[in-house]
C-alpha cells in the first residue's frame, strides 16, 4: 500500500470523484429488497455487486463489518473480498468497525487492520474513544507510519449518545471536545504542510447545532458524516452542522445509494448522481 499520507490520498480521491462515501450496509431489509435471500450467497450477491457499481466510480466506499461477521469466517472471507476489489479498482476504502480498548488489545487491533504486512490491511478503519482518546495511540501511530487514516466518532446522531459525547470534565471541555482537541493534534503537522490530516471525525449529519461549540474546521482532518439521504440528512443540515468546515466534509450515504439497486447501471447512476449533489454543496462558491 502506498505510503502517501491517507488524508493526502483522500483529498486527491475526493477531488476526483466528488466528495461521497458510500456504505456496504448488506443488512436483511436491504438484501431482501433486491429480490436476494438473506444467506451467504445472497450477501455475495449484494456486495460484488456494490464492488463492480462503486468501484473506480467514488472517492470511497465503506464497508461495515458487522454484517459480514454475521456469517462467520466465511463472512470474513466474502470481506476480504470486497476489499480487494475496491483496492482492485483503485478506490479507498473506510472499514467501519469501530475498535476501542486499550494496551496490547488495541494495539493487535490495530495490526489487524492497519499494519503493514497484513496483506488485508484497509485504507482506514473507524475507532472508539471512549476509553480515552488516548487509549487509541496504538492505531493512531501506526496509521502515521503505514499512510493509513483512522475516524473517530466524536459526535453521533443516536439519542443515547449524547449523555457520554456532551458530558463535560472539571475543565469545562466536553468530551467531544476532548477528542476534537485530540485530532487536531494529530493533524497539526498535515495542515502546516497544506494537507488533509490523516485522523477524520465522524460527526453525524442531522445532529443540529450539536458542534457549534466545536473548532471543527481547525481540526484539519476529513469529517466523516453518516445520514446523508434516506436518514435525514441534507443540504441544509449539514450546512447547520459544519458552517466552514464544509470543504473538509465527507458525506456518507447508504440507504440511499444502495436502494437503486440491485442493477448495476443504477447504482451507478445514483453515486454519480449523490456524488455531484455533494461537490456543489461543499464547494465554496466564488
Amino acid at each position: 500500500m502506498s505510503q502517501t499520507p491517507f488524508g493526502v490520498r483522500l483529498r486527491a480521491a475526493m477531488d476526483a470523484h466528488g466528495p461521497l462515501c458510500v456504505g456496504i450496509d448488506p443488512h436483511q431489509q436491504l438484501v431482501e429488497s433486491w429480490g436476494l435471500p438473506y444467506s451467504l450467497q445472497g450477501v455475495e450477491r449484494f456486495a460484488l455487486t456494490c464492488v463492480e457499481a462503486f468501484g473506480g466510480e467514488v472517492a470511497c466506499v465503506k464497508p461495515q463489518s458487522a454484517f459480514f461477521e454475521v456469517f462467520g469466517s466465511r463472512g470474513v472471507a466474502l470481506l476480504e473480498r470486497v476489499q480487494a476489489g475496491l483496492r482492485e479498482a483503485g478506490t479507498l476504502t473506510i472499514l467501519d468497525v469501530k475498535r476501542g480498548d486499550i494496551g496490547s488489545t488495541m494495539t493487535a487491533y490495530a495490526e489487524a487492520f492497519l499494519g503493514q504486512d497484513n496483506p488485508d490491511a484497509v485504507d482506514a478503519i473507524t475507532v472508539s474513544p471512549y476509553l480515552g482518546y488516548g487509549s487509541l495511540r496504538p492505531a493512531l501511530d501506526l496509521a502515521a507510519t503505514t499512510g493509513r487514516g483512522v475516524f473517530v466518532l466524536a459526535l453521533t446522531s443516536n439519542p443515547e449518545g449524547a449523555s457520554v459525547q456532551h458530558a463535560r470534565g472539571a475543565d469545562g471541555r466536553s468530551v467531544a471536545g476532548e477528542v476534537v482537541a485530540g485530532a487536531a493534534e494529530d493533524n497539526a503537522a498535515a495542515r502546516r504542510a497544506g494537507d488533509l490530516g490523516s485522523v477524520g471525525l465522524v460527526v453525524g449529519a442531522t445532529i443540529g447545532d450539536a458542534a457549534r461549540d466545536l473548532d471543527l474546521r481547525s481540526m484539519g482532518g476529513p469529517l466523516l458524516a453518516p445520514g446523508v439521504g434516506a436518514q435525514g440528512g441534507t443540504a441544509e443540515s449539514l450546512r447547520q452542522v459544519f458552517g466552514g468546515a464544509l470543504p473538509q466534509v465527507l458525506p456518507s450515504s447508504s440507504r440511499e445509494v444502495l436502494s437503486a439497486g440491485p442493477d448495476v447501471r443504477s447504482l451507478r447512476d445514483a453515486v454519480h448522481r449523490t456524488g455531484q449533489q455533494m461537490r456543489a454543496l461543499v464547494t465554496p462558491s466564488d
